[in-house]
């Protein structure tokens, strides 16, 4: 019998961070052998913005922020595309036998015109909820299948593989305020995938207050 499987948002949580402002322009001046204490808060704001500005991106390196991270497999996939300045650790479903939540998404319709990647406008009315129905009952089905194939003794290693890249993974994702600054730079832009887009956002809102100075001149100024 098949059961009912939990739909599940995408999400960034804080976990931890290290440093704030002043922690990139301790790491800059300290090429004078001063710091941040030798100066004005204007000043050090203003060498924040000129550092962002002219891409001097080590003093930046030096604050951390650690987040965790829900989405499903195939966000995920695009987030791992981030590796310099990042840790990362997920949930390995060769030891976690769980039924997974699922991601439901709103469905778009195929950009127009000839692209490699992107999508048109949101899907409306009955179609949406059509292929909406459709899409829970084969992401149900996957997962009924993986909780059978486990039942039956086989090895969750490989009982992961009938499970669809539409199911939620979770992972710890470390890395400095220049990393996710390249993050959210890429990820926001509106030749992103929507979805990746909206963790991008949730990103933003979690940064921003921790490293006010620095998020804005590395994110917000052009």
């Amino acid at each position: 019998m098949s059961m009912t499987y939990k739909q599940a948002p995408m999400m960034a949580v804080y976990k931890d961070h290290m440093g704030d402002d002043n922690s990139v322009v301790n790491a800059a001046r300290v090429s004078f052998a001063k710091d941040a204490s030798n100066f004005t808060p204007e000043q050090n704001k203003n060498l924040i913005k000129y550092l962002a500005k002219h891409n001097h991106w080590t003093p930046f390196a030096h604050a951390f922020v650690t987040l965790h991270m829900k989405a499903p497999i195939a966000i995920h996939a695009q987030c791992v595309k981030h590796q310099i300045g990042f840790a990362m650790n997920t949930v390995s479903r060769r030891y976690v036998s769980e039924a997974p939540d699922y991601y439901l998404p709103i469905f778009r319709s195929k950009p127009i015109g000839s692209v490699k990647q992107g999508s048109g406008d949101e899907i409306k009315g009955s179609m949406q909820t059509n292929v909406q129905t459709v899409y829970s009952y084969y992401m149900q089905a996957s997962i009924d299948l993986y909780k059978q194939l486990i039942d039956e003794g086989v090895t969750p290693e490989q009982a992961r593989f009938v499970l669809p890249q539409g199911v939620m993974t979770e992972w710890v994702w470390s890395g400095s305020l220049m990393a996710w600054a390249r993050f959210y730079n890429q990820r926001i832009d509106h030749h992103a995938q929507k979805e990746i887009q909206e963790l991008a956002k949730q990103v933003d809102k979690i940064i921003e207050p921790l490293f006010p100075v620095a998020w804005e001149a590395l994110t917000k100024t052009k």
